[in-house]
């Protein structure tokens, strides 16, 4: 009688498809609420955005770091396994595959994609050769220009003209971000890579301790992160650290005491953070000093506690983006890094002890969005990198729950008083001028042309730039206010009387000539 009556089950994916070609006869009409039940990975397009992760080819490395995996036929610091790996190389590492093919995968799942935050990853992108990064850039351009079309087979055009394409496209590139080297930094690759479109680095600082940084061979000191951080936040970028505990060299207390630096030392305090610890695998170096006695990991419960205290002390500016890579367990031979749920542990364990983390990421608004909430603006004023950090926010009063952000940069050139100093590492179109580094609004993405039922499209960043512009012309007496805008969102900001200067969107704040 069992199998008489059994029925079958359908994945979410297959019913979504099911309701869609539904919608395409016709035969039904569109209903918000069918999607949200059946959207797969639901948290994947709560940050207001979409998250695409597209690799570069292999190409050798600068560094020689002790902990760096080396695979055949992947970038150097991944490996086979990595959900992101695995499908860039049954592409042959083709960027506008790759793109393409994520983005339809998310609509697959019932994730809205018209803004797209494209992360490339792969190394040290400063180091690849540069027509390999143009094509690679225009290439992820073409691919969300031509996403909503059926073709799979499209002639590049230029980078030019694939971002001016892209700035009126149904898939816009809201935000740009690769990852390099503190060292590789300097006044040409920051002119290059606006030029690109790129909005965040992620660079690899690792530690603060300049012995920890030489036994692991990892070719620079940290004057060199100093120096980077500081010129990356006067150019507008978004700044993100990757950082290591458990490096050889290191110890609980020296891992406690790089977090304090990053959190109090105004020549770090990045805006985003990534905790990689390190993790034992055979195609790295450290795997011989493992084998020799030379390194012993951490145990779960020490790593924990390290991850807790800097939890504990993290700024509600800073975004803590992810605790553990996407390396598959297999892969690492022993040690917490092993634990892929490790940060859901010590959450898990956060809540446990009564407190909460005050990281962005712990306080996004997500789907608990309450239209009759009363939102209050708060302002945080902190000295970062020899300028002036203004972090603007819509929160409620308890501030457990952010809406919205802004973060605002008087450049070291306008605070510094050495004539020497004044301006010397900045775009000219920033001279003068202060610069918005970040407009972002938390919750479910709403597509750009909808309205409603979310926290996108309520006017929030429209009134943070004000205040911005104010607190600019007011308080710095600047006549000119810059924003580090990426391509796919200079639409918006010609609505609200911004216009491209250089490669950013620029405002004259009083009636004297712009500079």
């Amino acid at each position: 009688m069992a199998k008489k009556y059994k029925t079958s089950c359908h994945s979410n994916i297959q019913l979504l498809k099911a309701y869609h070609e539904l919608l395409k006869d016709k035969r039904i009409k569109k209903t918000a609420w069918v999607e949200r039940i059946l959207r797969t990975r639901p948290v994947r397009s709560l940050s207001g955005v979409v998250n695409v992760s597209i690799l570069t080819k292999p190409f050798s490395c600068p560094g020689h770091c002790l902990y760096c995996p080396e695979e055949k036929g992947v970038p150097k610091g991944y490996l086979s396994g990595e959900p992101a790996v695995e499908r860039a190389k049954s592409l042959e590492y083709n960027p506008f595959l790759q793109t393409r093919i994520r983005i339809k995968s998310l609509e697959k799942q019932g994730h809205p994609t018209d803004k797209i935050d494209l992360r490339i990853i792969g190394g040290t992108w400063s180091y690849y050769p540069k027509n390999y990064q143009t094509k690679f850039i225009a290439s992820s351009f073409a691919a969300c220009n031509t996403a909503s079309q059926k073709t799979t087979k499209r002639k590049i055009k230029s980078l030019e003209k694939e971002q001016k394409l892209n700035e009126k496209a149904e898939h816009r590139i809201i935000g740009i971000s690769i990852e390099t080297r503190p060292d590789f930094i300097n006044k040409k690759e920051i002119k290059r890579m606006r030029v690109l479109g790129i909005t965040k680095v992620e660079i690899g600082v690792q530690t603060t301790d300049d012995a920890v940084l030489k036994l692991n061979k990892r070719g620079h000191k940290v004057k060199e992160t100093i120096l980077a951080t500081k010129m990356l936040k006067d150019a507008g970028f978004k700044v993100s650290y990757q950082v290591m505990p458990n490096l050889p060299g290191s110890t609980p207390k020296k891992d406690e005491k790089l977090f304090e630096d990053l959190f109090q030392n105004q020549n770090f305090k990045p805006d985003l953070l990534k905790i990689y610890p390190c993790a034992i695998l055979k195609e790295a170096p450290l795997y011989k000093w493992y084998l020799k006695g030379k390194y012993k990991p951490y145990s779960k419960k020490v790593l924990m506690n390290v991850i807790k205290k800097a939890k504990r002390g993290t700024p509600r500016y800073v975004r803590i983006e992810r605790i553990i890579r996407d390396i598959p367990a297999q892969r690492i031979l022993v040690g917490p890094a092993k634990i892929s749920n490790l940060r859901e542990d010590i959450v898990n364990q956060i809540k446990k002890e009564g407190w909460r983390c005050k990281c962005i990421r712990c306080r996004e608004i997500r789907n608990q969005y309450n239209p009759k909430e009363k939102l209050i603006l708060f302002r945080e004023d902190y000295k970062a990198s020899d300028g002036i950090e203004i972090f603007l926010s819509f929160e409620d009063k308890e501030r457990e729950n952010l809406y919205s952000l802004l973060r605002l940069r008087i450049p070291s050139s306008v605070i510094e008083q050495n004539p020497t100093l004044k301006n010397q590492h900045l775009p000219l179109e920033l001279k003068n001028s202060s610069i918005v580094r970040e407009v972002h609004t938390y919750g479910q993405l709403v597509s750009i042309k909808k309205r409603g039922g979310a926290t996108q499209h309520r006017g929030l960043g429209k009134k943070l730039i004000r205040e911005a512009e104010n607190i600019s012309k007011k308080e710095f007496k600047l006549n000119k206010i810059a924003i580090i805008s990426a391509i796919g969102t200079r639409e918006y900001y010609k609505k609200i009387g911004y216009k491209l200067k250089g490669t950013y969107m620029t405002k004259l704040l009083m009636n004297r000539p712009q500079q």
